[in-house]
């Protein structure tokens, strides 16, 4: 019975992301035949990375810089919840917008992103995640269990941990880490520290089988995470502590094991969280946004290093090419990066590059083309 349900579930979600992505598909045309409506095609155009049109597109809706012109930096997100129903324009279960995935996505190429990983926190979703990579050669997956979620990992048994590891095994060129996987102490109404502490184990166990990095979560939970990743740490390949919040010991204590650490909008509210970032090696940094959450808010102590906007209106008002207040997207990565230099005081095209190169490093072997340089 748990293998049927597991296996529901898979099937269950890839139909819905086909029903979705299918839509997404019929909407790029209808938006082409509206430009073809209003202007003549253009003379010539490539085949190589995004055509003309898309490029054009991309440019009149990416975000804009109070510097004389934006820097050339490159980008890896490492982690986005390109799943979730904000970005097919559902908000708390009702429908605001048509779905506008291929806008945002335009916006995160043009701004500077090589790459995207998509989020994986639960089985349905990671299939969900691994259907979505089918839109772009640039996005990539993890696949795992979010500790808040292990309630349904436990309900499932045997069969929930067998069919993540299918995932990864028949999706070895689209999945670069096991997780989104961890301990939260800070949100135990949605499932007990017994529970998380198990399947947190079994799924660095998966990490040490297939050999792939992790895609680690962390929240009030340092002791006990620091602990089991000591058990664990020679079996592994190693991973990133994404949307990192904890303290400066905390921070060195991870590092000294050989794990990076991934800044995002909720890694800068505070100027505490400000000087942890600062002492953070580089060679230890990696950056994401964690989109649709953990937007840089004028509130946060990072936001006066900001140059970096993105036109936005409120969900109900939605304008084609402009962003959604209060809803994070891949674009506004670069203000993880302005806020970051500006606390370390380093130069924002170096560290760019040592963020991209400590990625690189981490989830694409040597034998793999990089998908930045």
């Amino acid at each position: 019975m748990n293998a049927r349900l597991a296996t529901v579930a898979v099937e269950r979600a890839a139909l819905e992301q086909a029903v979705a992505t299918l839509s997404l598909r019929l909407q790029r045309v209808v938006d082409h035949i509206a430009k073809l409506t209003v202007q003549p095609p253009a003379a010539t155009t490539h085949r190589e990375g995004p055509s003309a049109a898309r490029r054009t597109a991309s440019a009149s809706a990416c975000p804009s810089s109070h510097s004389a012109s934006l820097t050339p930096a490159r980008f890896i997100d490492i982690g986005v919840n390109l799943t979730d129903p904000m970005f097919r324009g559902e908000y708390r279960g009702k429908p605001k917008h048509r779905g506008d995935l291929d806008d945002v996505l335009g916006r995160g190429w043009a701004t500077g992103l090589d790459a995207v990983f998509i989020t994986g926190g639960s089985l349905s979703e990671s299939a969900a995640a691994l259907k979505l990579c089918e839109l772009d050669n640039r996005l990539f997956c993890t696949v795992g269990c979010h500790p808040t979620r292990c309630t349904e990992y436990k309900d499932g048994g045997a069969a929930y941990g067998a069919a993540l590891e299918r995932l990864i095994q028949t999706n070895r060129g689209r999945v670069v880490a096991v997780g989104e996987c961890g301990l939260d102490y800070a949100r135990l109404q949605f499932c007990d520290k017994a529970t998380q502490l198990e399947f947190f184990e079994k799924q660095l166990e998966l990490a040490a089988r297939v050999q792939l990095p992790l895609f680690l979560h962390c929240r009030d939970a340092g002791d006990d995470f620091c602990e089991v990743m000591r058990r664990h740490r020679p079996h592994v390949v190693g991973g990133v502590v994404h949307s990192f919040d904890g303290s400066a010991a905390l921070a060195a204590e991870l590092v000294a094991m050989g794990l990076s650490i991934g800044i995002n909008g909720c890694s800068l509210r505070t100027q505490e969280n400000l000087d942890v970032a600062a002492s953070i090696p580089r060679s230890a940094l990696m950056i994401e946004t964690d989109a649709p959450w953990c937007d840089i808010r004028p509130t946060h102590a990072g936001h006066k290093h900001v140059r970096t906007l993105l036109p936005v209106t409120k969900a109900e008002k939605f304008e084609t090419g402009k962003g959604v207040k209060s809803r994070n997207e891949p674009a506004l990565i670069r203000q993880v990066l302005e806020i970051l230099a500006a606390v370390r005081n380093d130069p924002e095209l170096e560290l760019a590059a040592a963020i991209v190169h400590n990625t690189n490093a981490l989830f694409f072997s040597p034998t793999q083309t990089k998908v930045a340089k």
